[in-house]
């Protein structure tokens, strides 16, 4: 069965007040991308049956700019009000041009209401969309503006995107590895320029302009950065996976799967070694000991004695 990669990208326009309001901004953003796949599955002429799709929100670049987007994986196929599999065309979804258009659609009477509902702030450089003019023009100047959507098979089967995927599962925005050297003005790391046929490239900041960077992609407290949509969809899981199981002839996943350690894991995923050691690059470290943390004292604050 094939699988897609398919990623949603608002336009620019929309990064101050994303930044502004994380939290409404970013679950707009899913309800959106989720709504558009679901109305074009629905529909006859692509698959006309319930999908299958896991959503996961990044919202960087390799420079650390705030670049919020969705990342999908989809079955290239639906399951049919029968409990029949029904597979989409060969190496085709969805037309990528008119799904930018629902999607910009749904995106912009979502703001509009969201604006209308007192449920976003503006500050800084979206002050001026307290007034009501302001607001009309800047989503009017959405409408006219084009939205990005990319879609591609996946050549090598989902387990290839699963794994580029699971890179930033539980992480935000840069690894250790990157960072290649820091001192008390500035932080130097590495990065990937992909307009440049992907050279590695440094970038050194001023200290607060890093953390700066580095936190904007934090996520506000208990939002969930991974979803599902469709038949993956929490409510009729279960019992969907099983008739879609079925019809595919697949077998059941193993009752108890066997768990990965730490070290399994960021060898699969990250294809990093994490026993080697990083100065000479063949050498193995061993545990010698553990280390009990140190208790320490707080003085009081200034003028509490």
């Amino acid at each position: 069965m094939p699988y897609f990669h398919l990623v949603f990208t608002p336009p620019e326009s929309l990064r101050a007040l994303s930044m502004g309001n994380p939290r409404p901004m970013q679950a707009m953003l899913f309800r959106c991308v989720a709504a558009t796949l679901k109305d074009f599955a629905a529909d006859p002429r692509w698959l006309g049956r319930e999908i299958a799709a896991t959503l996961m929100l990044h919202t960087w670049t390799q420079r650390l700019d705030y670049h919020p987007h969705i990342h999908v994986l989809i079955a290239g196929g639906a399951l049919g009000a029968g409990g029949q599999w029904i597979d989409a065309r060969k190496g085709f979804l969805f037309p990528v041009h008119a799904l930018s258009k629902v999607f910009r659609g749904k995106y912009v009477e979502a703001l509009e209401q969201a604006m209308a509902s007192g449920t976003l702030r503006f500050s800084g450089s979206t002050a001026p969309l307290r007034e009501t003019t302001a607001r009309s023009r800047f989503l009017g100047t959405l409408r006219r503006t084009d939205w990005v959507v990319y879609a591609k098979p996946s050549a090598r089967g989902p387990q290839q995107v699963l794994d580029y995927l699971a890179r930033y599962t539980h992480k935000a925005a840069l690894s250790n590895e990157r960072i290649l050297g820091a001192d008390g003005a500035q932080v130097h790391f590495a990065w990937r320029d992909r307009a440049h046929g992907n050279k590695r490239r440094t970038l050194r900041l001023p200290v607060q302009e890093f953390l700066g960077r580095f936190v904007r992609h934090v996520l506000p407290r208990g939002f969930t950065r991974i979803r599902h949509a469709g038949i993956l969809a929490a409510r009729h899981k279960s019992a969907k996976l099983a008739t879609a199981r079925r019809a595919l002839e697949a077998p059941p996943p193993e009752s108890s799967p066997t768990a990965e350690t730490v070290e399994q894991y960021c060898l699969r995923v990250l294809g990093i070694d994490i026993h080697q050691c990083k100065a000479c690059r063949c050498g193995r470290l061993r545990p010698a000991g553990s280390i009990a943390p140190e208790r320490r004292t707080r003085d009081p604050p200034d003028g509490v004695r």
